[in-house]
């Protein structure tokens, strides 16, 4: 995902109204939009480095959006949560249908012929991407969640209650006992992190649905994102799980 102009680079300042963040820019304090629901516990460091990107559409109340900042310890936290679904799906539709062309940490998603992204699996939920081959009517359902929480090298999901997250493990649990199989990708939007656990200590529940969902087929996917002021993109660095 390359960004449309090189991200600028400014001080992070301050998080309010949920979806605000002020930062110092060339003697001035900007107002940008933050896209993410989360509590950015270890990313909400005010006085570190940001970078920010511009738009130039003039129905936005916003021009700026942030986008990434620095932790204390020098790694890149990507915040927006926009991001994840973008790299996950430039991903699937370079490798889909590749074959063994493809090795590494994407060759099972090359082994299929089919993207479809936003699947309706009911009238109130879509999954962020369904892919399968075209000769099955088995399919694979792919669900994107963004990480931007990291202790002592670990990275953990997620950084608040998430009740949308857990029922989500448990529409994946039902679609694998109708004989479909099932994906989480956990996109690490830091490089500083050499495992991946859930973060029993915020969400117990998740942790627990998580490690269910996993005893039962559901496979675990934690890819760190790699991270510039020109662009994000998926790396095919996935960490080890930390059960």
């Amino acid at each position: 995902m390359k960004f449309s102009n090189k991200l600028q680079e400014g001080i992070f300042l301050k998080r309010y109204k949920r979806f605000f963040a002020d930062i110092e820019f060339q003697g001035q304090t900007l107002t940008a939009h933050l896209p993410n629901t989360g509590s950015l516990k270890s990313a909400n460091n005010p006085g570190q480095p940001c970078l920010f990107s511009a738009s130039d559409n003039p129905e936005r109340k916003l021009k700026w959006t942030l986008e990434m900042i620095k932790s204390p310890e020098g790694a890149w936290v990507g915040v927006n949560t926009s991001t994840p679904n973008t790299v996950v799906r430039e991903t699937l539709q370079h490798v889909v249908g590749k074959g063994k062309e493809v090795v590494g940490t994407f060759a099972d998603w090359a082994q299929f012929d089919e993207v479809k992204p936003e699947y309706k699996i009911s009238a109130e939920t879509r999954l962020d991407f369904m892919i399968k081959k075209k000769s099955s009517e088995k399919m694979h359902f792919i669900e994107v969640k963004n990480v931007t929480l990291g202790e002592n090298g670990v990275a953990k999901f997620p950084d608040a209650v998430t009740e949308r997250g857990q029922k989500h493990l448990r529409e994946l649990m039902a679609l694998m006992e109708q004989g479909h199989t099932a994906e989480i990708v956990f996109t690490i939007q830091r490089n500083d992190c050499g495992t991946f656990s859930p973060a029993d200590d915020i969400d117990p529940e998740y942790g627990k649905l998580l490690r269910e969902a996993f005893h039962k087929g559901l496979t675990v996917s934690p890819i760190v994102v790699e991270l510039s002021p020109m662009e994000a993109s998926l790396s095919e660095q996935k960490l080890p799980l930390k059960f």
